[in-house]
């Protein structure tokens, strides 16, 4: 389905051309798959199911309560789990604002092959989903501090 953003087409006042905005819309569907289904303040859910501790999902599983209660609590064990995991990307959310681990954190889970992207949880949410739903390996651990 294409839907037209911004109403009709206009002309543009430069080229005297008619400019149209498309947006292609696709329903997310991967039965099997877990799926962020909404998040906010203090919680996540996957697959319609609300959480509000910190958890790890994968395509296929979850490890939840992942024992992370808050950013400046993660240590080497909580980056050698995530490096453990066997997948091509670890996506960590950290919580409602960006913030980086010390550099010594992050170097444990790159050097076992595993790609490290830190962004918000809100952020880790979305890009896990779109990777989810293109088949990749990739897991998403999420603070809710």
């Amino acid at each position: 389905m294409i839907l037209w953003r911004g109403g009709p087409c206009r002309k543009s006042s430069r080229t005297g051309q008619s400019l149209c905005l498309a947006v292609k819309f696709h329903l997310a569907t991967a039965p099997g798959l877990n799926l962020f289904t909404a998040y906010g303040d203090g919680f996540v859910s996957v697959n319609g199911v609300s959480y509000r501790s910190s958890v790890v999902v994968l395509p296929e599983r979850m490890v939840d309560p992942w024992e992370v209660t808050a950013f400046d609590t993660l240590s080497s064990s909580h980056f050698e789990f995530l490096s453990s995991l066997g997948v091509e990307v670890v996506l960590l959310g950290t919580g409602a604002r960006l913030r980086f681990p010390p550099p010594a954190l992050q170097r444990i889970v790159v050097a076992s092959g595993t790609g490290l992207e830190t962004m918000d949880a809100a952020a880790a949410c979305r890009t896990y989903n779109i990777l989810a739903t293109e088949g990749r390996k990739v897991a998403a651990a999420i603070l809710l501090d």
